[in-house]
């Protein structure tokens, strides 16, 4: 498994990020066959968050045996200081562990939603506080919809995060009003040395109305290998990016690891070819509308 640097964390993690969304509704066998995968395949960064269920539960049992080598980071969605720091120690409780490598500013993907962060008595003073008191190493942020680049650039020019996570994929950087945003978002996160890591990555596009959902994710995903391997090469061909979650569904999670792992044996004009080709491949998020 390619490992890269988490900027000045300094961190060398998997390119895979274990996305724990995906045990919000398992059982916990079916949990620990996923955590057992994803440690044998060279795994080691696990990101969840206090709203993915129980996955945070199912994470728990597994801290005994594998938290001294895994980068572990979670989320808070509250938006006060008082709820959101009442989230992250009950998040300690249930990971079953004392401390976390990374608290997330969760879902903060538009200017109204970090307005509320940042406001005195918002959540930013909460993951500040716990940093203080040595639960927290570092700091940083997330958030969806097509306003994500443009609300984290924002972001960064109000506090000095350590990690941004935001989508990507083909087909929205295909979208020069997101694509433009991001591209400034990666300049800036280069020069502050801070690591951009990435979701979405094979997402095709909204549920069809009428559609059966064999999967757990709330974006309809793809499942053909290859079609996997061509999402997986584009957003590993980023360098500024370092790491990407992988998609919230244990069945996926083999195709990705299995996909990042061959990452090299295709070339760009192969994945371009594939993935241009899709029919009905969309924005995970609806029509754009002003995302500048």
């Amino acid at each position: 498994m390619e490992k890269r640097r988490m900027g000045r964390i300094g961190y060398n993690s998997s390119v895979v990020m274990f996305g724990a969304a995906s045990l919000g509704q398992v059982t916990q066998e079916e949990a620990d066959a996923s955590i057992a995968h994803a440690l044998k395949h060279g795994v080691n960064h696990f990101d969840t968050a206090a709203s993915y269920g129980d996955a945070e539960l199912r994470m728990g049992p597994w801290m005994p045996r594998m938290r001294d080598d895994i980068f572990l980071a979670t989320k808070t969605g509250e938006r006060t200081k008082d709820k959101a720091k009442a989230e992250i120690y009950r998040s300690l409780e249930r990971l079953q562990v004392d401390g976390i490598d990374l608290l997330q500013l969760h879902a903060v993907g538009t200017i109204e939603e970090l307005d509320k962060c940042t406001a005195k008595g918002g959540s930013l003073e909460a993951a500040l506080e716990a940093k203080e008191e040595g639960i927290v190493k570092h700091i940083g942020i997330t958030g969806h919809g097509h306003q994500a680049p443009s609300t984290h650039l924002e972001a960064l020019g109000r506090f000095d995060f350590d990690t941004v996570l935001l989508p990507l994929n083909y087909r929205l950087y295909s979208l020069p009003e997101y694509r433009d945003p991001f591209d400034r978002l990666l300049e800036e996160t280069g020069k502050r040395d801070v690591a951009l890591r990435v979701i979405k990555a094979i997402a095709k596009g909204p549920w069809p109305a009428d559609a059966q959902r064999p999967y757990s994710t709330w974006y309809e995903p793809f499942d053909n290998q290859a079609i996997i391997d061509a999402c997986v090469h584009f957003v590993m061909s980023f360098p500024g990016v370092s790491g990407f979650a992988t998609a919230g569904d244990v069945h996926l999670f083999p195709k990705i690891v299995d996909a990042a792992q061959r990452f090299g044996s295709m070339s760009d004009d192969d994945a371009h070819r594939i993935l241009s080709g899709i029919i009905g491949y969309e924005s995970p998020f609806g029509a754009p509308t002003s995302i500048a």
